[in-house]
């Protein structure tokens, strides 16, 4: 996605560096800059006139552009043009100068001198937040801003793609869901998370010296740490590969593969993540983050078998529900045992309306070649994934229509997948009742659940899968009302309401606590100042006066009025004894039914 940017600065020396700088930024496009606030408003307001979809995403105003100050400038822009980012540059970088620009309608603030990694950062987030608000605004700016399925408010779509066991078409399948996106227009980048045996490189031809493992030990993945990462393809595509020494896969983490998945998404509009077919916690992490997370398998006992223990291994450890995993049937045949229905039955999963055919001769020459992306575009193994990638929302369908809205998902069901029918089993009237096509979510509001399964029963994902007829049934609720009959969904809130009066007990007893202890302070402090003070008073005054006013002086009014203090000597030893009464949950109301004591002693001066 190309980003438009209009700077507006009136001094010429400052205007070319900052120009080039802007020119540096990864798809960045700089428009001529605005020499002064007047020249700025009018080309905007013709630009909006004439073509409201052509507006820069981001204006760039500098702090010395005049005549209307800075920020008046950004206040004007920001309520003419409101699906305009604006960004200052400023070199102050005062919390007062940056509360003044939020104020007025700034969405960032960039520091002078400026400097290449700031930059990005501030332009790239408010080009996300322009994007997503001309995509949610319902006249033409919103509908030509950007197209069909593009990255959202919250950035681009992740899909990950998982194994049910080795050699079920995993790589193979995130190739082409990632090459159509990319010929439907979309910025797309291809990750290889199978770190310890990935074949992206293999699969279309390339060695780089950069991988996944790389950027590990970096806390910050700012753009240009990722342009220096990803592999641009001839294709288009970006690829972020699998290290060649399997062992450094072990440094891909969590934490490292929570933060690749959130700055690819801020990147690109369509992120393909390869997972394999064996769990870590990288890719683990990698499938819960993810928009959509597809299951390959091949229509076999051990494959489905492998198929069904992943999903219970990601609803055991809450990486993602069996209704949220969408299963895809790879080399399907109309003469196999197994049909998706009952795969989709095994695993409680929905199954993809898609399925893929088997013809491994029109993949030998590509695969042996290195270059998959030279499949015959004729063939029904690459019409078959380019169509399961319009049903996911990743690309155009097979008429190069991209799918808008219900109608186009009717018109999905109603009608057959390109080339995917083409030595696919179960593709018939009764296959439309058995599943339905799993359609992407936009802008991470997905993740919505698919009843598995045929509507008049399906097997419960924790029975056994040895045969058909040993698949106990369960009731299916309607479309649209998996949350009612089953599920998580609500179970937060239920949990908190459950736990809050222990949590709230909890804290009255802390506060008790921390009460009594101090109390237990004053009264120590309160004895001592009351010993030092019958010493010091003991040769002049009245010790036993003197001792209890000091003690009563040190004390908070709350305490002061129980307080009960006792002063006594003993040889040249005066020693005072203060007695509080500890407050309950509130100084000055009632009070527990024992007090806290403190004892000091002090020897007579002279």
């Amino acid at each position: 996605m190309v980003i438009r940017i209009q700077p507006a600065v009136s001094d010429p020396d400052a205007a070319r560096p900052l120009v080039t700088l802007l020119s540096q930024l990864p798809d960045a496009e700089p428009l001529p800059p605005a020499v002064d606030s007047g020249q700025l408003l009018d080309a905007l307001a013709q630009q909006a006139a004439e073509a409201p979809a052509e507006l820069p995403e981001v204006v760039l105003v500098h702090e010395l552009i005049g005549p209307v100050a800075a920020l008046e400038l950004i206040s004007q822009v920001a309520l003419r043009f409101p699906a305009v980012a604006v960004v200052l540059a400023t070199q102050d970088t005062s919390p007062a100068l940056y509360a003044a620009a939020m104020d007025a309608g700034a969405r960032g603030v960039a520091g002078l001198p400026l400097n290449y990694d700031e930059l990005a950062a501030r332009v790239g987030a408010a080009a996300a937040w322009a994007t997503g608000v001309r995509r949610h605004l319902g006249g033409p700016e919103g509908r030509d801003a950007a197209p069909p399925g593009a990255a959202g408010p919250g950035g681009g779509t992740v899909v990950t793609v998982s194994g049910a066991k080795g050699g079920v078409g995993t790589t193979l399948t995130a190739v082409q869901l990632a090459l159509a996106a990319r010929a439907a227009g979309r910025s797309t980048v291809l990750a290889d998370l199978d770190l310890q045996s990935g074949d992206v490189a293999s699969f279309l031809d390339v060695r780089f010296r950069r991988s996944v493992a790389d950027l590990a030990g970096i806390k910050d993945l700012t753009p240009r740490v990722l342009q220096d990462a990803v592999y641009p393809h001839e294709t288009g595509l970006g690829l972020l590969l699998a290290p060649d020494e399997g062992e450094r896969g072990e440094d891909v983490d969590e934490r490292t593969a929570r933060q690749l998945v959130a700055a690819l998404r801020s990147h690109y509009e369509t992120v393909v993540l390869d997972c394999g077919s064996q769990m870590h916690s990288g890719n683990a992490a990698a499938v819960e983050a993810a928009d959509l997370a597809l299951l390959l398998t091949t229509p076999d006992v051990l494959a489905v078998r492998g198929a069904k223990r992943m999903v219970r291994m990601w609803d055991r450890l809450r990486i993602r529900t069996a209704q949220e995993t969408v299963v895809v049937v790879n080399r399907a045949s109309r003469q196999a045992e197994i049909q998706p229905q009952l795969v989709a039955r095994i695993t409680g999963s929905p199954v993809a309306r898609t399925t893929v055919p088997a013809h491994f001769k029109e993949l030998q020459s590509a695969l042996d070649a290195g270059r998959m992306q030279d499949l015959d575009p004729k063939g029904s193994v690459r019409q078959a994934l380019w169509a399961l990638a319009g049903e996911l929302g990743l690309a155009a369908g097979p008429g190069g229509e991209p799918p808008r809205g219900p109608a186009a998902r009717r018109r999905t069901r109603g009608s057959g997948q390109g080339g995917g029918g083409q030595g696919g089993g179960g593709r018939g009237g009764g296959e439309e009742a058995g599943h339905r096509p799993a359609l992407a979510p936009q802008a991470r509001q997905a993740r919505q659940a698919l009843p598995p399964g045929p509507a008049s029963g399906t097997a419960s994902p924790l029975g056994s899968d040895r045969g058909a007829l040993g698949i106990p049934r369960r009731q299916v609720p309607p479309e649209g009302r998996t949350g009612a009959w089953g599920g998580d969904r609500g179970s937060l809130t239920v949990e908190f309401a459950g736990m809050a009066p222990v949590v709230l007990l909890t804290l009255v007893l802390l506060w008790q606590c921390v009460l009594i202890g101090y109390t237990f302070s004053l009264a120590g402090n309160s004895a001592d100042e009351a010993a030092r003070a019958a010493t010091a008073a003991a040769a002049y005054g009245d010790p036993q006066s003197a001792c209890e006013a000091a003690a009563r002086a040190h004390l908070p009014a709350k305490w002061r009025s129980d307080a009960a203090v006792s002063c006594t000597r003993g040889g040249t030893v005066w020693k005072a004894d203060v007695d509080l009464r500890t407050p309950l949950l509130f100084p000055g109301g009632a009070g527990l039914p024992f007090t806290v004591s403190g004892a000091a002693g002090a020897a007579e001066e002279g």
